[in-house]
């Protein structure tokens, strides 16, 4: 029984991940529609969706419990609601990026996202790095710095997005609360300041497009909420290590995408910086794996003695 939940795990951990890789594709699809109002649409029709899957589950009763608990406690609210602008900004830099024909630089974003939750966590929990870990940052430092050399500027929206997503994941790490909960709030936050923009600034009225452009913009919220709900799952029956080799998947697919979909340039200097992001990872998942099974090997003689 606990081998198929792990497997359950991997696949929806892998197909998460798939989805967040090939999200560039769908995009693309809406190239005539602003960064600003993909944005809107995506908040909106993921508020709306993500209604629609708590009712049909019949998880109402739970969600209302817990947002009347959440409202309760000031400081927890501040937090959501700081966690909703970042996602939300996280979002906007990724699709623009994206839509601006740089999916390679998106890619960048990703691959060096776990690298700065460890730089993070270091600032804000006072964690030390570990040696793997100051070889993977010096290693990801050199590769990113290449890129601004070579580029003449800096990967500003690669590493906004690494950010932004790891500031994001710092909250949601001290605010327990549900995926559905989670997502749901974080959308109706934000909701009603996407439903002003569309009414009353965007260059298009709301729902104008064409029927074709309309259904891509109601399907934001579907390729939204789907990659988040099948990684919450993965999270609870996956072990940390695991979800961590999962996550190369999406830039991964978004490199490819970028390359050899979309023809972006990937030129030698931009194939050693990414050379050199690539060994801080590889360097970074090894020394993770390394202290998994020294702390697992202490916790086995703890429990002997």
């Amino acid at each position: 029984m606990e081998r198929n939940e792990k497997m359950i795990g991997v696949i929806a951990g892998a197909l998460a991940y798939v989805l967040w890789g090939i999200l560039p594709m769908y995009w693309k699809l809406a190239t005539e529609v602003p960064a600003m109002e993909i944005l809107a649409y995506r908040i909106i029709w993921s508020f709306v969706f993500m209604i629609f899957l708590i009712a049909v589950l019949r998880k109402t009763n739970a969600v209302l419990l817990e947002v009347k608990t959440i409202f309760k406690r000031p400081k927890t609210a501040s937090l959501i609601t700081l966690a909703a602008i970042l996602i939300t900004v996280n979002w906007f830099i990724f699709i623009f990026t994206v839509n601006s024909g740089h999916v390679t630089e998106a890619s960048l974003g990703y691959y060096i996202n776990p690298l700065v939750n460890v730089l993070i966590a270091t600032v804000f929990l006072k964690e030390r790095l570990s040696r793997g870990e100051m070889i993977a940052v010096l290693l990801a430092f050199i590769g990113v710095s290449i890129l601004t050399y070579h580029q003449g500027t800096v990967p500003y929206a690669a590493l906004a997005m690494a950010v932004t997503f790891s500031l994001y994941g710092l909250i949601k790490k001290f605010v327990p609360v549900s995926t559905w909960t989670g997502l749901t709030l974080e959308t109706l936050i934000i909701t009603p300041f996407a439903l002003i923009y569309l009414l009353f600034f965007s260059k298009n009225f709301f729902m104008s497009y064409s029927l074709h452009v309309d259904f891509i913009m109601i399907g934001a919220g579907i390729v939204t909420a789907i990659p988040l709900l099948l990684f919450a799952t993965a999270a609870k029956k996956i072990s940390y290590t695991m979800v961590g080799f999962l996550q190369y998947i999406g830039p991964t697919l978004m490199l490819i995408l970028g390359v050899l979909l979309y023809k972006e340039s990937f030129d030698k200097v931009q194939l050693t910086a990414f050379i050199c992001i690539w060994a801080a990872i590889l360097v970074f998942t090894i020394s993770h794996i390394y202290l998994n099974a020294k702390l697992k090997q202490l916790k086995s003689a703890a429990e002997n003695e």
